[in-house]
């Protein structure tokens, strides 16, 4: 079923200098579409602004409509929220100026930056801020719900460098919030902050990271034998240096060029890895992976950070269907790393993904009243990928998701990462953000969005609020 709203009355400002698509125009469908091909949301109005000041202006026809707003950046959510059903959707597309502060360590970035845009310029002053690992990610949508990055376990989460916003609220306030100026919605922002304006444009802290990474992945199959290796690398990075940042991926081998001809399309492991230190002791850093993958594909070499950033775009293609979750593990225990693996030898499409990411270092160490932003106790992440092509496909890789997700069950701490959480109700808030969390959020989104003009998103809903009846009609 999709929801329909009648056409909004009011007319957007005569000082609206952005663009504006509806339904029915030759570009809607484009518009509105985002790399989740399952979503199949659709906006009464897109509005692609200019500036700050076109926002205003379509928050205020939002509002003046009584219709909901989404905002989107990159579109990478896989729960589509970016893309509001019947409401206004803010593209914020056009919005793509950064400046550098490399004096102060700092970059401002417009709202529609994505990251490999934003990576591309800070990579000219030799610095980098944890960003997504596909560079078609936007800034804006990642930072707000936490930002899990390969740096993270070195500098922290996207939001933790989260220094100031410039934010467009329910009631068309342009403000600036910073530790010292709105600190509560600051809070808010690092973590929660779909639900509370659109930011307009991010301060965030840059580090210095060498020019060249050792980094790069090592690939072996995924048979009996890689029992032994999941085993080896927990042992491995669970001792090792937090700058060695590494994650474990089931996948099918792809049909590229390093790829042994006998491995395509069959079942592989492969151990993603980065030393982000001083680049004389990356060979020494990674040298236990190498030892323990000894005989497997080693791609493992020095790189510019933005080319490991790229490293696995290819495994998000827009427009293909997708599911996931993002569930914190507190270990990994003999058995759910067996499993995890047999579940990874029944991948079914050539772009699904089984990842577990190895976390814990400067998350862990920002204490969890901090930040909206929650579970940060958890050494690793578990994050089921399915992507698929067609639609006969969908049950297959859906259940897929599911296998995994009870695979690794015995080692969840019950949180969750909701930026890779296709659900949006009361259940995943919770696991999302935890109780005491979520009953300040609650008192925030009653002073600052009483009737939930911010709703297309992880919403918290404002006390009391229902969500309006409307019209309904099948999807043809």
């Amino acid at each position: 079923m999709t929801s329909t709203l009648a056409s909004p009355g009011p007319e957007l400002s005569a000082s609206f200098h952005g663009e504006t698509i509806r339904p029915g125009d030759p570009t809607y469908d484009a518009a509105r579409a985002i790399y989740n091909g399952s979503i199949d949301h659709r906006p009464a109005l897109v509005v692609r602004p200019h500036g700050a000041a076109d926002v205003i202006d379509a928050v205020a026809y939002a509002r003046a409509s009584g219709l909901p707003v989404s905002v989107r950046c990159g579109g990478h959510g896989v729960a589509g929220t970016a893309v509001v059903d019947g409401g206004v959707l803010i593209d914020l597309a056009a919005l793509k100026g950064m400046h550098v502060d490399p004096d102060r360590g700092t970059a401002v970035a417009q709202g529609g930056m994505l990251w490999g845009e934003y990576d591309r310029e800070a990579e000219l002053f030799g610095m980098a801020t944890p960003g997504g690992r596909v560079t078609t990610t936007g800034v804006g949508g990642f930072t707000l719900g936490g930002g899990y990055g390969w740096l993270s376990p070195v500098f922290g989460l996207t939001c933790d460098n989260l220094v100031a916003a410039d934010l467009v609220t329910a009631d068309g306030r342009f403000l600036h919030v910073s530790d010292d100026e709105h600190p509560d919605l600051m809070w808010a922002l690092r973590g929660a902050g779909a639900n509370f304006g659109v930011v307009t444009a991010y301060e965030l802290r840059l580090h210095r990271i060498p020019a060249a990474l050792t980094a790069g992945m090592i690939v072996v199959p995924n048979d009996e034998h890689a029992n032994e290796v999941v085993r080896g690398y927990r042992e491995i990075v669970e001792q090792a240096d937090e700058r060695l940042v590494t994650a474990l991926v089931a996948v099918l081998a792809p049909p590229e060029p390093f790829v042994p001809p006998e491995l395509v399309g069959t079942p592989v492991l492969a151990v993603v890895a980065a030393w982000v230190g001083d680049p004389a002791e990356g060979e020494d850093a990674v040298r236990p992976l190498r030892e323990l993958l000894a005989g497997g594909v080693d791609l493992v070499q020095p790189m510019p950070y933005t080319a490991f950033q790229a490293m696995i775009d290819g495994f998000a293609p827009r427009g293909w269907l997708n599911y996931h979750r993002g569930q914190h593990l507190a270990s990994l225990p003999d058995q759910v790393l067996d499993d995890y693996l047999e579940v990874g030898r029944s991948i079914g499409s050539p772009m699904t993904q089984g990842v577990i990411f190895r976390n814990a270092g400067a998350v862990s160490r920002v204490p969890e009243e901090a930040t909206a932003a929650g579970n940060r106790s958890a050494p690793y992440m578990a994050h089921p990928i399915a992507c698929w092509a067609t639609p006969e496909e969908t049950e297959r890789e859906m259940a897929w998701v599911r296998r995994f997700s009870a695979a690794v069950e015995p080692a969840a701490t019950g949180g969750t990462y909701l930026n890779f959480e296709p659900g949006t109700g009361a259940a995943d808030l919770r696991a999302g953000f935890g109780e005491e969390k979520l009953r300040r959020l609650v008192a925030l989104k009653d002073e600052w969005d009483p009737d939930n003009l911010f709703r297309s998103n992880h919403n918290v809903p404002p006390t009391g609020w229902q969500p309006p009846t409307v019209p309904t009609q099948r999807s043809r």
